[in-house]
């Protein structure tokens, strides 16, 4: 029987997870968590062989969850279950430690198919998922082809991080046409048509991460 908390801080999430998921399936849900310090409180005092975490969670979200649990408890295996599909939440999680992710939208057989995998120390990933991840290296190859400046990704930084003009001058020291001039190259550069496609870029390409 493979021993599983779940954490979400949606209760009708945790509920409908407790529905699903029966003996049968050859796993027992060992307690229910609304954010990622009562999932480490769990671990203290239960065995638990893997952890079903959302990513979006308050007081701890999962990609620090799951940091903190690769590091205390190694043993214990992650599995990401959550509504978001980009490519930024995923590499985060990935980096962070977690065997798995998997989207809110799928049925019982692939959350049970899934942590079967993962306890029999695979790693697995959704079909959205995998499409995700497929694209973005793909994506990656072309990104890697734009070549900007180290002081053209300091003003992209500032620029998705909600900086205006005048603020991005003040921090980097830089006259504001400079700043503008910046702009304009990013944009050219990426092909973003908007700031607002420009911040899209920098997300999806790990220059926020």
């Amino acid at each position: 029987m493979i021993k599983i908390v779940i954490a979400d801080d949606h209760e009708i999430v945790l509920e409908g997870l407790s529905s699903l998921i029966k003996p049968k399936d050859g796993i027992e849900i060992t307690a229910k968590a609304s954010n990622g310090r009562e999932v480490l409180d769990v671990l203290q005092k239960k065995e638990v062989d893997l952890a079903v975490l959302d990513i979006e969670m308050p007081e701890m979200d999962g990609v620090e969850t799951t940091k903190i649990i690769q590091e205390k408890y190694p043993h214990v295996k992650i599995l990401i279950l959550t509504m978001y599909n980009e490519i930024g939440f995923i590499r985060r999680i990935i980096e962070a430690g977690a065997q798995g992710y998997i989207l809110k939208n799928k049925g019982k057989e692939e959350l049970v198919h899934a942590i079967h995998a993962i306890h029999q120390g695979e790693e697995y990933y959704g079909n959205e998922v995998s499409k995700t991840l497929i694209s973005s290296m793909k994506t990656k190859e072309v990104v890697n082809e734009i070549k900007l400046t180290k002081r053209e990704i300091e003003v992209l930084k500032l620029i998705a991080a909600g900086d205006t003009t005048p603020i991005i001058s003040k921090k980097l020291y830089i006259a504001h046409s400079t700043v503008e001039t910046h702009r304009r190259n990013l944009m050219e550069k990426t092909g973003a048509k908007n700031i607002a496609r420009l911040v899209k870029f920098a997300f999806e390409h790990g220059y926020m991460l």
